[in-house]
């Protein structure tokens, strides 16, 4: 029997013509409200990442959130994972929904998916607001660089145990990541539901991103929301983003990586300034020239 879920706004399937198809929420906002595409960080779904934030940015904004490929109800593929091909599906999500240029969200790994999404379709990009994430994500440490390329081979081990042995060590694991917060038994589904091999696939992705050498070149209207007590993404790393991006707003939540869903009072009202930051920038079309 499903676990009892909180109060999350509709959602359905929605194909994307050549690629698969995701799972999206939906709520419709103020009549003429600008549009933010919510993109979700790694391991997690958008209901995870964003059920504590739907209703408050529904005030405010057109919301839309979708599942990233091999998470959640995402697509779908044998092709290994890569972030521009999460950056496709926002762009391919946007032109399938008729969104026009929007304002993306993106937390955590959904930084860089929000960022290469700009970069490779800046058209549909009016604005960005950045969360607990960065520019880069791998430091120099061996430690850390093998843990990013170990990933790739857990994958293919991920991929070729059968679901009798796979799925119960990764309820256990996932358990273990949200005891104690309420709504476990849901969190804990969530956090099962997708490919476990495209999951530590975009994990090995993520240690090989490495934005520095074009956010100068970012040109839409952009805030940094810092989780300033986070110890997976360093804050030192998160502001730096700020400090690359040209004009970008920086607004800090004492929180730490998961504030987004254990600490909502914080984290809910700072992002949705941030996004409204965002919104009065871009006006129009959002581009500075």
């Amino acid at each position: 029997m499903p676990a009892a879920a909180p109060p999350l706004p509709p959602g359905r399937h929605v194909e994307l013509w050549g690629r698969g198809r995701t799972f999206v929420r939906e709520l419709p906002g103020p009549a003429g409200a600008p549009t933010v595409i919510l993109l979700h960080g790694w391991t997690v779904t958008a209901d995870l990442n964003w059920y504590q934030c739907y209703e408050a940015l529904g005030h405010h904004f057109r919301v839309v959130a979708m599942d990233h490929r091999g998470h959640g109800r995402g697509i779908r593929s044998r092709r290994p994972f890569r972030l521009e091909d999460c950056a496709d599906d926002v762009a391919a999500l946007a032109q399938a929904l008729g969104l026009g240029p929007a304002i993306l969200v993106g937390y955590s790994m959904g930084g860089p998916v929000a960022l290469l999404t700009w970069r490779r379709h800046p058209g549909l990009v009016a604005g960005m607001a950045l969360c607990a994430t960065a520019a880069r994500f791998s430091r120099q440490d061996p430690s850390e660089r093998l843990f990013y390329s170990s990933l790739l081979g857990l994958s293919v081990a991920a991929r070729l145990a059968p679901d009798i042995v796979r799925r119960p060590l990764a309820t256990a694991f996932a358990r273990r990541r949200v005891e104690g917060l309420p709504l476990s038994d849901w969190l804990t589904e969530e956090l099962v539901s997708g490919d476990p091999a495209a999951v530590l696939q975009a994990g090995s992705a993520i240690g090989s991103f490495d934005a520095r050498s074009w956010l100068p070149q970012v040109n839409v209207p952009t805030a940094v929301v810092v989780t300033a007590s986070d110890t997976v993404v360093s804050p030192r790393r998160q502001r730096a983003l700020a400090l690359a991006i040209p004009g970008a707003s920086l607004h800090e939540v004492h929180g730490d990586h998961g504030a987004c869903v254990s600490d909502p009072e914080r984290f809910v009202p700072v992002l949705v300034e941030a996004c409204l930051s965002v919104a009065r920038q871009a006006g129009g079309t959002g581009t500075r020239r």
